[in-house]
């Protein structure tokens, strides 16, 4: 593997961008051919847009706030409580969807890894059926 350069950020000087599945993202790393880092946010109260990744796959940590995760492939499902401390994975074509309580003190806040790194295509995130319908815009 070709040498890459270390990298360091801080999460609060990410840019804010808006995910396809209407999230808060800040996107922090990229190690090229490997993974991204990003953090994302969801206000109490709202529910995202449910997606499937055409190319790539999560890990999440979920660092505050409270929520839920429905996630699908093929005739298996589940929905996941979202709390910190909560590490859920994202696998390849899942359909997922989350929410975040509309009574939690602070938003839903989760890291996630995303491998290989988020390729920025707007194809990537495919719009697909869930079990909430979505508040954000």
């Amino acid at each position: 593997m070709a040498d890459q350069p270390f990298d360091t950020a801080r999460s609060a000087d990410a840019a804010t961008v808006t995910a396809p599945d209407g999230a808060i993202v800040h996107p922090l790393l990229v190690l090229d051919g490997a993974g991204s880092m990003a953090v994302f946010e969801l206000a109490p109260g709202e529910v995202t847009r449910a997606v499937s990744h055409a190319t790539v796959q999560e890990l999440w940590h979920v660092t505050g706030g409270r929520g839920l995760l429905w996630r699908r492939q093929a005739e298996r499902e589940e929905t996941v409580r979202l709390h910190p401390g909560t590490v859920v994975s994202v696998p390849l074509g899942t359909v997922f969807q989350f929410r975040a309580d509309a009574d939690a003190a602070e938003a839903l806040r989760i890291v996630a890894v995303t491998m290989p790194p988020w390729p920025g295509d707007p194809e990537e995130a495919r719009p697909e059926d869930g079990p909430w319908p979505p508040t954000v815009a």
